[in-house]
């Protein structure tokens, strides 16, 4: 209902609908994230901070410094407002008390994460939303920030489905033991060979993924294998949708963690490349034998890590949002880039969003697709391989 109580079509706004099958088509309705109350994570089997020289050294964990989360809050909330001044309907989640101890009947857990990054747990594809299963006990209970969105788009969009895969037990035989004691101490090429290999910190006990591991490109899903993602969970996904080619990939990226700051889908016909985690051979074959352009990024030009407990990569940079198939939001000291882009055609909009880097992500992490102008359809008709 609008404020008024009219239902939307008598108020003259646009009907809820849930509608996404890429990343690129004309955004209609996103979800942002927010940055209160995110916290260092506590230790656990699948991930560790460690971030000694800003207060948190390895085994320490809580709330994120009060400043960051404002600063990191104020930036998300005026990019809600810039989606809303160009016609986006924004929705954002409710944060829970994430310092608080969670439990399942398996394990208990000192604290939880946040509810930044959602495009971590929620992947939009056609008229369903699907909650992921995660891989951190930390971020088990996350999906509860979302809720109160999801059942509000339930109950506006009779033809959304709403669905969730089955969430995980996480014992420890989820996880390889001792592997965060070891993988450090390897050799740049003896952790590529562990990625390629897919031998990383999951065992294949149980599906996992992150959603921000799933590329869309209308009837074709790319799924990285990662540290938050396992064979098991792309097997999942593939059952899960049987009209969609769902395929598995690998990174050449010593700490593979999401796909959308490594193969980024432009527009039709047109990827961006992070070219320090280049793709295997036939992944690059198949998208040239079907007339894609791969543009390799330009090295980050003002990305420095942000100076405080930040995970994340200088190629963040590339972590950009389609608001349709030619204009792209990118964060507005990443000049190198936007002038990249720019040459291949496109409009950029700059974003202040460098404060928002420490909490999981850039501009599309921080973002979930929730309509977008568009219907299904084959980009990649011409078959290669494994794919």
């Amino acid at each position: 209902m609008a404020r008024n109580g009219k239902t939307a079509a008598e108020s003259g706004a646009r009907p809820v609908k849930v509608n996404a099958w890429n990343g690129w088509d004309p955004l209609r309705h996103v979800i942002v994230g927010r940055a209160t109350g995110t916290v260092v994570q506590a230790p656990e089997p699948a991930v560790r901070r460690d971030f000694p020289d800003d207060g948190f050294p390895l085994g320490t964990y809580g709330p994120m410094p009060a400043g960051m989360t404002a600063e990191a809050d104020a930036q998300l909330d005026d990019f809600a407002e810039l989606l809303r001044g160009r016609g986006i309907r924004v929705d954002r989640p409710t944060p829970l008390d994430f310092t608080r101890e969670v439990a399942t009947p398996d394990w208990t857990h000192p604290s939880m994460s946040g509810c930044m990054p959602p495009r971590d747990l929620l992947l939009t594809v056609g008229n369903e939303i699907l909650e992921a299963t995660m891989s951190y006990r930390s971020r088990w209970f996350e999906y509860l920030c979302y809720r109160p969105v999801l059942q509000a788009l339930f109950d506006a969009d009779e033809d959304m489905r709403w669905e969730a895969a089955p969430k995980p037990r996480l014992t420890d035989a989820s996880y390889h033991a001792g592997f965060w004691d070891t993988y450090p101490t390897l050799s740049t090429e003896e952790q590529l060979a562990r990625v390629r290999a897919h031998d990383l910190v999951l065992t294949e006990a149980e599906p996992l993924f992150d959603a921000a591991d799933v590329a869309r490109f209308g009837r074709d899903l790319f799924v990285q294998l990662s540290f938050v993602t396992n064979r098991s969970g792309h097997r999942w996904l593939k059952r899960h949708f049987p009209e969609h080619r769902v395929h598995a990939v690998t990174s050449t990226n010593t700490h593979p963690l999401h796909i959308d700051a490594t193969w980024v889908p432009l527009r039709p016909g047109l990827v961006l490349h992070c070219g320090e985690r280049l793709a295997d051979a036939e992944l690059m074959e198949f998208f040239r034998r079907n007339d894609w352009e791969i543009v390799e990024a330009v090295q980050p030009a003002s990305w420095d890590h942000p100076p405080k407990l930040s995970y994340c990569s200088p190629w963040l940079a590339g972590n950009v949002l389609n608001l349709d198939p030619r204009t792209l939001c990118v964060e507005e000291k990443e000049v190198r880039l936007a002038d990249q882009l720019v040459s291949l055609g496109f409009e950029v909009v700059p974003v202040p969003f460098r404060a928002v880097g420490p909490f999981g992500g850039g501009l599309h992490c921080a973002t979930v697709d929730i309509e977008r102008e568009g219907t299904l359809e084959d980009y990649f008709p011409r078959r290669h391989g494994r794919y």
